[in-house]
């Protein structure tokens, strides 16, 4: 652990669910010091959601959840309830020694509580407040609900998914609730805790999901800042609208053409003996060249296009399913499927760290906590003694693993 990147680094990480467990997991597989903060019932709600692993005596400590797991490993687990004064006494105790917080809940519930941000800095001048919510810290949606559909439909990115005349088509990955949520509030904590060594001051960090998935709209949103004209549902370059950036149907299943360049569109074309077609590439679906080049592609097997793209380089892959995709010379190659044991359940695969660095690679071999499995460790740490840490777990406002 002394070696890797963040492991001078402690995080107080107090979400639930996806988009703060996706932040905190990155930030644990390099390093840091992860307390899951949950409350005394049943914890975070992703510890109890379907689908499970075998271990009958693993589902009172909550760790048979798949979904659990995946978005846990390296983390320890503490249980508090903030809404005792003890408890709330002992968050502010553990914000003084450390150097982030992630906070996951509605604008205003833990000022409400009084362990909000600025009570925080109080407690702890340095001490880098993420907060990641659906809309922001501020404006009219600020109290709103959502999830990741929501923001991707309010923020135009929903709306451009899909096939022109059809209906929009969500993503099969959580685009708002990881790369507008998880990554991006991993991005401002490593970018506030660079800044903190300069002014050795803390600072708030206000993520919200929708603004984050609104960037991944930076190219599409920067040509209508140009031209004005509005780009519609599978109508744009790189969403449906160009014959030479497309999904085809295979003779067995589906590819990706991805021949934008007119170099590589020119390199398909004379491979397949059609150098009639190059003049065809940037034209709409349903166009007579798009005819031409859907009948070309059901002419050959994923299998053979892969070959073929092996053979004249011109952006032509296999659609994989999933099972495909992780057993695939790509992702192993790439270590991006893991293997660690976790207690209780022995091996379980989980995806891998998708940053990889030259002399500090992450570690993503350690297990994920059982519910309050850490609680009397983090408040000795915190400074408690055993009488102390039996007064809190006898009052409620904390509770160990099993309570």
């Amino acid at each position: 652990m002394s070696d890797l990147p963040l492991s001078d680094i402690k995080v107080l990480d107090l979400t639930r669910l996806l988009p703060g467990g996706f932040c905190s997991l990155l930030l644990a597989d390099l390093g840091a010091d992860v307390l899951k903060v949950e409350d005394t019932g049943m914890g975070d709600y992703i510890r109890w959601a379907p689908p499970y692993y075998g271990g009958e005596e693993q589902q009172a400590l909550g760790t048979r959840s798949s979904l659990y797991l995946s978005l846990n490993r390296g983390k320890r687990s503490l249980r508090l309830d903030l809404k005792a004064e003890g408890g709330r006494e002992a968050l502010l105790r553990l914000v003084a020694s450390h150097d982030v917080v992630l906070d996951g809940f509605r604008p205003g519930v833990l000022e409400r509580l009084g362990v909000g941000y600025e009570r925080m800095r109080e407690a702890n001048p340095g001490i880098v407040y993420c907060a990641i919510t659906g809309y922001g810290q501020d404006g009219p949606y600020a109290q709103r609900a959502g999830h990741d559909t929501n923001y991707l439909a309010l923020v135009g990115l929903l709306g451009l998914t899909g096939a022109k005349g059809g209906p929009p088509v969500q993503a099969g990955g959580q685009i708002a609730d990881i790369g507008g949520g998880g990554l991006i509030a991993a991005f401002g904590v490593m970018a506030a805790l660079h800044e903190r060594q300069r002014s050795g001051e803390g600072q708030m960090v206000d993520v919200s999901m929708a603004d984050g998935a609104l960037s991944w709209l930076a190219m599409v949103a920067g040509r209508y800042f140009c031209d004005g004209e509005v780009p519609r549902r599978g109508e744009a370059d790189l969403s449906g609208g160009r014959v030479c950036y497309l999904p085809y149907e295979a003779a067995d299943g589906w590819v990706s053409c991805g021949a934008l360049e007119p170099k590589f569109w020119a390199a398909f074309c004379n491979g397949v003996d059609r150098p009639d077609l190059i003049e065809g590439q940037f034209e709409a679906p349903g166009s007579d060249a798009w005819h031409e080049v859907a009948a070309v592609f059901r002419s050959r097997t994923r299998e053979q296009w892969r070959a073929f793209n092996d053979e004249h380089d011109c952006c032509i892959e296999p659609v994989l399913d999933l099972d495909e995709a992780l057993d695939s010379e790509l992702v192993r190659a790439r270590q991006m499927v893991v293997e660690l044991d976790q207690p209780g359940l022995g091996t379980v695969r989980q995806l891998g760290n998708p940053v990889k660095l030259s002399r500090t690679p992450a570690d993503p071999s350690r297990p994920a906590p059982a519910l309050g499995e850490h609680t009397e460790e983090a408040l000795r740490e915190a400074g408690y003694d055993d009488a102390a840490i039996a007064a809190l777990l006898e009052s409620g406002a904390a509770a160990a693993a099993g309570q």
